[in-house]
């Protein structure tokens, strides 16, 4: 399978790009800079580096870089510096998923692009009737306008629901959204449901970077998992350990 990721250098984006080259699928990645991947990646034939910007790759080469690709990832997320939350680019998220669909688009494959979209349990998913206390609402819209990441990630996954929606003819679509991520050396039980079962703001849950990549690579590689979460936007937990164990 032909995958491409952009986000590559990101904590998530690593964990993915390894499980699946582990799994010996050909990945694409695009980043700014090579020397933010891993060294053991530098001699991996199935891993092809384009070192450019994404938002200003000229349309014709995105497009050349987006066909044969049967699944595209996006793990960007802003640096959690004062440049990257309140600087430019705003909608980093947003433009990258709208010019990659839109590239997907051009290119007119015979068969739908999978398309996963790395999001956040504190966006709320708009197709289905999610609860959420006042508290969470009055926390969540002030983030909303307060944090620009915040509305990224919101629009982001609203174009994927909106503008792609269901039925689209070259591209199927799914929202990833982790609760508070942390780090762990390798894949753990996880837990995945339609929609959040605690409150992101008050009594948010866990989930590793490292069971993340897990998911997302299932969901590409996966054809039982892709047909149940496709066109969904998905919580993944950490599984707690039961009751008196450790």
């Amino acid at each position: 399978m032909r995958i491409l990721v952009v986000g590559a250098s990101g904590a998530t984006g690593k964990q993915l790009v390894k499980q699946l080259l582990n799994k010996g699928h050909e990945v694409i990645v695009i980043v700014r800079s090579a020397e933010s991947l891993p060294g053991s990646w530098q001699n991996d034939l199935n891993l092809t580096v384009v070192q450019a910007s994404l938002l200003h790759l000229v349309e014709e080469r995105l497009e050349e870089y987006v066909q044969d690709c049967q699944g595209i990832v996006s793990c960007l997320g802003h640096n959690l510096t004062l440049k990257g939350i309140f600087g430019e680019p705003r909608k980093l998220v947003t433009d990258a998923v709208t010019i990659l669909c839109r590239a997907i688009r051009k290119n007119a494959p015979d068969k739908r692009v999978k398309f996963v979209l790395m999001n956040t349990t504190g966006n709320r998913n708009r197709d289905l009737n999610e609860p959420a206390s006042l508290g969470q609402r009055l926390v969540v819209g002030a983030l909303r306008r307060l944090l620009p990441p915040h509305l990224d990630n919101e629009e982001a996954a609203d174009f994927l629901r909106t503008h792609i929606g269901q039925h689209d003819q070259y591209i199927e679509w799914v929202a990833v959204r982790p609760d508070s991520l942390i780090d762990q050396d390798e894949v753990t039980g996880y837990e995945v449901y339609p929609s959040p079962i605690r409150s992101p703001i008050f009594n948010a849950g866990t989930t590793s970077r490292m069971n993340v990549g897990h998911f997302m690579a299932s969901l590409l590689t996966e054809d039982e998992t892709w047909q149940r979460w496709k066109g969904k936007m998905p919580v993944i937990y950490n599984k707690e350990p039961a009751r008196g164990k450790k």
